[in-house]
């Protein structure tokens, strides 16, 4: 046999620095993986908790910066009359942000409970199993 009818074949192992460059370029297109049920539970317990916060604070907010606007009518330029109407006005939701805030919770409550009950049952019960 002559040495062109020989099977020639050179191997070379990627260095460290390649593999860690295939391994970063790999991974952006594994598919993501599955979020466990503690991650899910927190996640639903903190849009139950935050949502409803959020919308009464929100109203408290609004509603004091327009009775501020009355006060100071009243105080700096002396309209009583438009100050009152004014502050009046923002009075309204700085009395409806509690209300709101509870009605918001209960109806999170609702929306979110089922799911929150189930993976925390499922969670209880595979940490009684172990």
């Amino acid at each position: 046999m002559n040495d062109n009818d020989k099977f020639h074949y050179t191997y070379s192992a990627p260095t460290e620095e390649e593999r860690k460059e295939i391994k970063r370029l790999r991974s952006q297109y594994l598919p993501a993986p599955q979020e466990g049920a503690l991650t899910r539970l927190k996640q639903l317990d903190k849009k139950a908790r935050t949502i409803p916060t959020a919308i009464s604070l929100t109203l408290g907010v609004v509603g004091t910066l327009i009775f501020g606007l009355g006060l100071s009518l009243i105080l700096e330029f002396a309209q009583l009359l438009f100050g009152t109407l004014i502050s009046l006005v923002g009075l309204v939701p700085l009395l409806v942000a509690y209300p709101v805030y509870n009605a918001v919770k209960a109806k999170c409550k609702k929306k979110y409970g089922e799911e929150i009950l189930a993976l925390s049952e499922t969670l209880l019960n595979e940490s009684n199993a172990n």
